[in-house]
C-alpha cells in the first residue's frame, strides 16, 4: 500500500483521458508517483473516477520515458543538446520552406496537448511559418460534430451542459458506449432514471454495456441515423410536436430540409427498413421523443465516425430545433467529446480548416488574426485534412512534419500507408513523453522530450465547454519541457521570438483569452475575455470555469439559443437538408462483413498510460474481434479461439470473441494496441480512409471486411522480471505487471523450443518444470530471492485463469513453499479461493469473486457493491455483475 508523504499536499488537477474531464486530487507520495483520488469540488465528477482515472497513480513510473533531445545518427537515435536539438529543426525547417514554400512544412496535434501548447504551435505555423498545414487527430473523434454545429448554428457551440443529463426525463444515447467510454456522465444518467424515472434510448449496432441499461435498444444498421432522425423530423411534424412559434422566429430552411427528410423517410415502415430495425422499436422511440420535452440527445463517435457524419449529426439537431428543445434546462442536442482537450484544440483552431479564437479563413478573420498576432506571413487559406495531410506527405507536397503527443502509425486509417508515407519525410520530428512508439519506429529524425500529465500545467476544456486546470504534482524529469516552450524556443530560432516571448503557461492563456475577445462584441460565441486579464497567482488558482465568459463578467453561461441568438449573420439557425444516406463502400463477396472499431473499458488511444497499469490490463488483456454467433458457427470460428480480420486495406490476427452482442453480418475489433504492444494488432491499418466531405472526419466504422479461422499448435503466457518477446511467438501481447512484464502469446514451436528457451535465459540453479508431450503442455518456473523471477505456460488450451493465478503470485514479494509448488499447477494455494478475470478495475475485484458473493446471497447489483465495493465507483462494471446475477439465477432455475 502506498505511503503519503504528510508534508505532501492534495494538488486539484484534471484527468488526463476522456472530455467528461473528471477534477482530480493528486497527493505526491515522495518517491516519483502520487496517491490519486476524485475531486469531489469539481461540478464533472463531483469525487467520482472511472477505472482508468483511478488507476492514473499506476502509470506514472519514468519507464519507457523520453527524458533528452535526441537527434538520428545512421540508424540510431543520439541524444543531444537542447540546443543542437532545435537548430537542427529550425534549420530544416528553413531548407523546406527555401525550396519548396510554407505549405511544405506541416504540425500535427493532439487533443492530449494543454490548451496553451495549442495555442502556441497554431500561432507558430499558421501565424509565422504562413502554413496551414495544421491539423489534429482530434480529426479522428469529433471533426463531424465541429461541422455539424457550424452549419447549424453557425459556430461550433454545444448548447448544453452536464447538468442537463440530470433534469432531462429522456436521454437519448446515439453511437456512445457512455458506460465504457464516459462512464462518468453514464453514472448521472442512471442516477437520474433510477431517481427521477427518466427514460433511456440507446442506438447502437452493437448491444454494449450501455445498451443493457436502455429502456429501449434500436440496433441500428450501420449509416442508418440520417434516415432514423429524418423519420423522426416527418413524424414530429405530423404528429403536431414541432414548435411552430421557434422555428418561425430562430431558423432557416425548415421546408426544404423536411422535404428532404420525407423523401429519405417517408412512414415509420420506410424508416425502420433504411435503418435496420423493426417497425415497432421505431414507433416506441418516436413517440417517446415526440411526448417527452425535456430531452437531451447525446452522441458520440458512432455518429462522428463516418462517411455522413457532419449530415448525421445535423438530423439530430434538426429534430431539437423543430421542437424547441434547445437552451434549456435538460433539453439540447449534446456532443460527448473523447478526448481530454479536443475543446481546447477546437477553441485556439487547431484543425486545419480554422484560425485561433473560433475564427475562420475569411477575408475580415484573416485580418483580425493577422493584426492581432502582427504575424505578416499569416495563413490565408484552409489547409490538409488528417488524412489529406498523410496523403499530402506521400505524394512531396509536404516535406516535413512535427507530430506532437499522438501516434499516427497506429491511429489513422489505411495505417500502413500513412507508416508509408513518414519514411518519405526530409524532416520528420516528434516531441513526445515516450521513447518508442509505432510512429518513431517509422524513423523519426528528431526527438523532443515534452512533459507528461503530473508534470505540465496548463487548461484543459471539456464537453460542456468547461476550462479546467491541470497542475503540475511532479518535477519535470530529465529536460523534459512543456509543449508551449518547446514551440516558443523554436519560434525563437526561426526568428519569431519576439512574438513567443512568453514566460509561463498563465501568459499563454492571457494572450489566447485576449484573442477570443478581440473585436468580438458578442458576434462569436467563444469569449473568455473575462479571463484575459487573470493575474500568475488567479491563473494558478482558476476553478473550473464555462465558457463564454466575457470581459466583466465573473461567471460563465450554461446554456445556449434558448431564446435564439445563433452565430449566423442573421442570428437564426439553419436546417440543412441531409444529402441521401447510403454507405460509401460496398460488402462483397470476398469482403462479406462490415468492421466497427471502437473502445475498451479499461484502456485508452494506444495505451501510452494505461498499458502501465497491472490492474487495467486484467479486464481485456488480449486483442479481439467481436462476431455473432450465427456468424462464428459457418466459419469454423470458436470462441477463445483466433482469426485473421483482412480488408483491402491490411490484416490483423485477433481473439474471437462469439457473442449474441454483436449485430449480424459485422465485426468489432478495438483501436488500441498497436506494434509495440502487440503483434499484428493494428487496427487502423484495415480502416478505410473513407471521409466525410464537409468535416474530413473518416469512416471508421463500416469498412468491407472478411474473417477467416487461423490456428496455433499452442497458446500460453510469459510472466517475467525483464520484457521478453520469444520470437516464435507467432502472436504476443504485452500485459502490465507490477514489477515486471507480461506476455500473452500464440505459438506453433515445438515444446522443446521452448524449454531450450528457458534453458537459454540463464541459471536455472532455482527452477522447476513440467512436460508432457501427449498432452502438448509445457511449463517453467525461476525463483530468485524467494521471489518468481519467470514463469512460462504452454499449452493447447486458453490459459486465462492459470495466468490470472499465476500473475498474482508473480506480483508478491515473498512465496510460500505451498504457493511455489503451486504455481505450475495454475491453481491457488494454501486453500486461497482463485479471483479469475478483473471485472471491477476499480478495485480490482474479479469474476470468481463475484459468482462466490452471489452464491453466498447478494442477489443485487447493491448487495455486492456493499460486500465488495465492486460497482460503487464508476459504475462500468454494473451491466457485467448484472449478467452474472442473471446466470446465477438462470442456474438455479435449471
Amino acid at each position: 500500500m502506498q505511503r503519503v508523504d504528510p508534508s505532501s499536499v492534495s494538488v486539484a488537477t484534471a484527468c488526463p483521458y476522456c472530455g467528461v474531464g473528471c477534477g482530480v486530487l493528486a497527493t505526491p507520495d515522495g518517491r516519483g508517483g502520487a496517491i490519486v483520488a476524485g475531486d469531489p469540488q469539481h461540478p464533472a465528477n463531483f469525487g467520482r473516477l472511472c477505472s482508468k482515472g483511478s488507476a492514473l497513480q499506476e502509470t506514472l513510473s519514468l519507464e519507457g520515458r523520453l527524458l533528452h533531445p535526441m537527434i538520428r545518427s545512421g540508424a540510431e537515435l543520439r541524444r543531444a543538446s537542447w540546443d543542437e536539438a532545435l537548430g537542427h529543426v529550425a534549420r530544416g525547417f528553413q531548407r523546406v520552406i527555401d525550396a519548396h514554400g510554407p505549405q511544405a512544412v506541416a504540425f500535427y496535434l493532439s487533443g492530449q496537448l494543454l490548451t496553451e501548447d495549442y495555442y502556441a504551435a497554431n500561432k507558430l505555423i499558421k501565424g509565422f511559418i504562413g502554413s496551414p498545414n495544421v491539423d489534429t487527430n482530434s480529426r479522428l473523434c469529433m471533426a463531424s460534430t465541429v461541422a455539424g454545429h457550424k452549419r447549424a448554428f453557425g459556430a461550433d457551440v454545444v448548447p448544453g451542459c452536464y447538468e442537463d443529463l440530470d433534469r432531462a426525463d429522456l436521454i437519448v444515447l446515439v453511437g456512445s458506449n457512455a458506460a465504457w467510454c464516459h462512464p462518468i456522465l453514464f453514472q448521472r444518467i442512471l442516477r437520474n432514471k433510477q431517481e427521477r424515472g427518466a427514460k433511456l434510448v440507446v442506438i447502437d449496432p452493437r448491444r454494449t454495456a450501455t445498451a443493457e441499461e436502455a429502456d429501449l435498444f434500436l440496433p441500428i444498421a450501420p449509416g442508418g441515423d440520417v434516415a432514423l432522425f429524418c423519420g423522426l423530423l416527418g413524424y414530429l411534424v405530423a404528429n403536431g410536436a414541432t414548435c411552430d412559434d421557434y422555428i418561425a422566429r430562430h431558423t432557416e430552411g425548415f421546408g426544404e430540409t423536411l422535404a428532404a427528410a420525407r423523401a429519405i423517410a417517408p412512414t415509420i415502415a420506410a424508416t425502420a427498413a433504411a435503418a435496420g430495425l423493426r417497425e415497432a422499436d421505431v414507433a416506441c422511440f418516436f413517440e417517446l421523443f415526440a411526448a417527452t420535452p425535456k430531452t437531451v440527445t447525446a452522441f458520440s463517435q458512432g455518429v462522428n465516425q463516418s462517411a455522413q457524419g457532419t449530415d448525421k449529426v445535423d438530423a439530430i439537431i434538426h429534430c431539437h430545433l423543430a421542437t424547441g428543445r434547445i437552451g434549456a434546462p435538460g433539453a439540447a442536442p449534446f456532443s460527448l467529446t473523447g478526448q481530454p482537450n479536443a475543446m481546447g484544440g477546437r477553441e485556439v483552431g487547431g484543425l486545419a480548416n480554422q484560425l485561433a479564437a473560433h475564427m475562420g479563413f475569411s477575408d475580415a478573420e484573416v485580418d483580425r488574426v493577422r493584426r492581432f498576432w502582427n504575424a505578416p506571413r499569416i495563413a490565408t487559406r484552409e489547409g490538409f485534412k488528417a488524412v489529406q495531410m498523410f496523403e499530402a506527405i506521400e505524394r512531396g507536397k509536404i516535406k516535413a512534419l512535427w507530430v506532437m503527443g499522438t501516434n499516427p502509425a497506429v491511429s489513422l486509417p489505411q495505417a500502413d500507408e500513412a507508416r508509408a508515407a513518414l519514411a518519405k519525410l526530409d524532416l520528420f520530428v516528434v516531441s513526445d513523453n515516450v521513447l518508442s512508439n509505432d510512429t518513431i519506429a517509422v524513423g523519426a529524425h528528431v526527438l523532443l522530450p515534452a512533459q507528461a500529465w503530473g508534470e505540465k500545467s496548463g487548461t484543459v476544456t471539456n464537453s460542456e465547454r468547461r476550462i479546467s486546470r491541470q497542475r503540475a504534482f511532479l518535477p519535470s524529469p530529465g529536460e523534459a519541457e512543456p509543449d508551449w516552450r518547446i514551440v516558443s524556443a523554436l519560434a525563437a530560432r526561426m526568428g519569431f521570438g519576439e512574438a513567443f516571448g512568453f514566460r509561463s503557461a498563465a501568459d499563454v492563456f492571457r494572450e489566447h483569452a485576449a484573442l477570443s475577445a478581440f473585436e468580438n462584441d458578442g458576434a462569436r460565441g467563444f469569449d473568455i475575455g473575462g479571463l484575459a486579464e487573470l493575474s500568475d497567482e488567479a491563473f494558478d488558482a482558476l476553478p473550473p470555469t464555462l465558457w463564454p465568459i466575457r470581459a466583466g463578467e465573473t461567471k460563465g453561461r450554461e446554456r445556449f439559443f434558448g431564446d435564439g441568438g445563433y452565430f449566423t449573420a442573421d442570428g437564426k439557425a439553419r436546417f440543412v437538408a441531409p444529402e441521401p444516406p447510403a454507405l460509401k463502400t460496398a460488402t462483397t463477396a470476398a469482403f462479406p462483413f462490415r468492421l466497427n472499431t471502437g473502445r475498451v473499458r479499461d484502456q485508452w488511444h494506444t495505451m501510452t498510460r494505461t498499458g502501465k497499469s497491472p490492474r487495467l490490463a486484467r479486464h481485456s488483456p488480449f486483442p479481439f474481434v467481436e462476431i455473432h454467433l450465427a456468424d462464428a458457427a459457418p466459419l469454423g470460428l470458436v470462441d477463445g479461439g483466433f482469426a485473421r480480420v483482412s480488408t483491402r486495406h491490411g490484416e490483423s490476427v485477433l481473439m474471437v470473441v462469439v457473442t449474441d452482442r454483436q449485430r449480424r453480418g459485422q465485426l468489432f475489433a478495438p483501436i488500441h494496441w498497436s506494434d509495440e504492444t502487440s503483434s499484428f494488432a493494428r487496427v487502423g491499418a484495415l480502416v478505410a480512409a473513407i471521409t466525410d466531405p464537409h468535416s474530413g472526419q473518416p469512416e471508421a466504422k463500416a469498412t468491407p471486411a472478411r474473417i477467416d479461422a487461423v490456428a496455433f499448435k499452442s497458446r500460453g503466457f510469459l510472466l517475467s522480471r525483464a520484457p521478453l518477446r520469444p520470437a516464435f511467438a507467432a502472436l504476443g501481447t504485452k500485459v502490465a505487471l507490477a514489477d515486471g512484464h507480461g506476455l500473452l502469446f500464440a505459438s506453433d514451436a515445438a515444446l522443446g523450443l521452448w524449454r531450450d528457451y528457458v534453458a537459454s535465459l540463464g541459471d536455472g540453479a532455482d527452477a522447476a518444470d513440467y512436460l508432457d508431450e501427449a498432452r502438448g503442455v509445457y511449463r517453467a518456473a525461476r525463483f530468485r530471492e524467494q521471489r518468481v523471477d519467470l514463469c512460462l505456460f504452454v499449452g493447447r488450451q486458453d490459459a486465462r485463469a492459470a495466468f490470472d493465478v499465476a500473475s498474482a503470485l508473480f506480483e508478491k514479494e515473498r512465496l510460500t513453499i505451498e504457493q511455489r509448488k503451486a504455481l505450475l499447477s495454475g491453481c491457488a494455494a494454501d486453500g486461497a479461493q482463485e479471483d479469475g478475470a478483473i471485472v471491477c478495475a476499480c478495485f480490482g475485484i474479479g469474476a470468481k469473486t463475484i459468482d462466490r458473493a452471489i452464491a453466498q446471497g447478494a442477489r443485487s447489483v447493491a448487495e455486492i457493491g456493499a460486500k465488495l465495493r465492486a460497482g460503487t465507483n464508476c459504475g462500468s462494471c454494473i451491466p457485467e455483475l448484472k449478467r452474472a446475477i442473471a446466470a446465477a439465477r438462470a442456474c438455479c432455475e435449471e
